[in-house]
């Protein structure tokens, strides 16, 4: 069975990391993606919060695979800003290969914020947000 943002938007936090640790890393994606924020993860109203999300503050990213850097959708009107690096690295939750997506060098704003992504299904990537090191939510990257 193919999994979903649906899918993914009903799961709770330990089963979404037991999928992600589950998952192969995949190829780093090239060009945009769209996103959805899992912030409320097993609850009722998890839905309702990506899509306040995604209409407010974050719609996704764009990839540069040759280049190995990205910029995120962000605001009402899909800016591209927050620029991070991407290259394949270790897990910080299970020590496995994942794609990083870091943004230690490349930005102010998010210096503190490492994300971590997985190919749970084609097209589709379940990813981890660090502050730090403490784990904050997950997101979801369709491709």
């Amino acid at each position: 069975m193919t999994v979903t943002v649906a899918d993914l938007l009903t799961k709770t936090g330990e089963e979404l990391d037991a999928l992600f640790a589950a998952a192969p890393r995949g190829d780093i994606p090239d060009g945009e993606t769209k996103g959805t924020a899992i912030i409320a993860a097993g609850t009722s109203y998890s839905d309702e919060v990506a899509k306040l999300v995604e209409l407010f503050a974050w719609q996704g990213k764009v990839f540069d695979a040759e280049h190995g850097f990205l910029r995120n959708y962000i605001l009402p009107f899909g800016i591209k800003a927050i620029v991070a690096k991407v290259y394949y690295g270790q897990s910080w939750m299970d020590q496995k290969d994942c794609i990083v997506i870091d943004y230690s060098e490349t930005s102010l704003v998010a210096a503190r914020v490492r994300d971590e992504i997985r190919l749970v299904a084609p097209g589709l990537f379940l990813g981890k947000v660090y502050w730090g090191d403490k784990a904050l939510i997950h997101f979801a990257l369709e491709v």
